[in-house]
């Protein structure tokens, strides 16, 4: 398998995705910090929360550069269409996934849709993986106090002296992760213009998840001990290696594609 992913990502067509991607990504940070600004303070919820999550797992330079972009405040008077337009920039990245994952599988970049169709599901991709990122935020900010009120309410209306302080502090982060796996294995269910079965998608969102969460860990690790951007780029260095970070990103999510469509094409030969 491992040959195969080699042989088909030598294909011209994945030669500059990752560096695609990277570029999109960086394009659709000011959209998505502003959307995810609206969402969070329905729930009070300040971008405070991601910042502190970031600085937990990624390199000081990457963090100072990514913290300048999620320094948006609620305005309660953002009109829809501005909102609209924000989620249209957001899903760049998701409509250049989907033509990877079309032309990954059928050999055809359109998967045989309209530009406008595939684009508007690009749009309904990125806002569902938003509503996680929300939800997923709203467990561990609120998580404490949920946990309070049901001990609260076992000790009242059960007669019960249990406490699940303890529960929290243990499911907090396994949960986290969950979602965080969920919304990569939603996002390879729905790329593909022919829907597959979710069960072909799992091994390529396996791969991803976890490459996603190692390559960030050792990059980070690599730019904090080794790297030094400041004497080839200057004031640019900070950009640089957040690009470079997307771009390794962007790589680890072309690999789970790749491993998916090998994964079928494996039991077809054995079979």
């Amino acid at each position: 398998m491992t040959l195969m992913i080699i042989k088909r990502m030598a294909d011209p067509y994945f030669q500059g995705v990752a560096a695609e991607l990277a570029f999109f990504f960086l394009l659709s940070m000011v959209p998505i910090a502003i959307i995810l600004g609206e969402l969070l303070g329905v729930f009070s919820i300040s971008m405070n929360v991601i910042r502190d999550l970031l600085s937990q797992y990624v390199s000081p330079e990457i963090y100072a550069n990514l913290s300048q972009y999620l320094t948006y405040t609620p305005s309660g008077a953002i009109s829809v269409a501005f909102l609209v337009f924000a989620l249209w920039a957001a899903s760049k990245a998701q409509y250049s996934m989907m033509r990877i994952s079309n032309y990954s599988f059928t050999g055809h970049p359109s998967g045989g849709r309209s530009w406008f169709r595939e684009r508007l599901r690009a749009v309904r991709t990125i806002l569902i993986t938003l509503f996680t990122i929300v939800f997923s935020l709203l467990i561990m900010v609120y998580g404490e106090m949920i946990i309070y009120a049901v001990t609260l309410y076992v000790k009242k209306f059960l007669n019960l002296n249990y406490t699940f302080d303890n529960v929290w502090f243990v499911l907090r982060w396994p949960m986290a992760l969950a979602l965080y796996f969920l919304m990569i294995s939603y996002n390879y269910y729905v790329l593909p213009s022919e829907r597959l079965p979710f069960k072909k998608i799992l091994p390529g969102s396996i791969v991803a998840s976890a490459g996603m969460l190692l390559a960030t860990w050792v990059y980070s690790f690599y730019a904090s001990v080794f790297a030094n951007y400041d004497l080839l780029y200057g004031s640019l260095a900070a950009i640089v290696a957040l690009l470079f970070w997307f771009y390794i990103l962007g790589y680890i999510l072309v690999i789970g594609i790749q491993v998916n469509v090998v994964w079928e094409e494996s039991k077809t030969t054995r079979s």
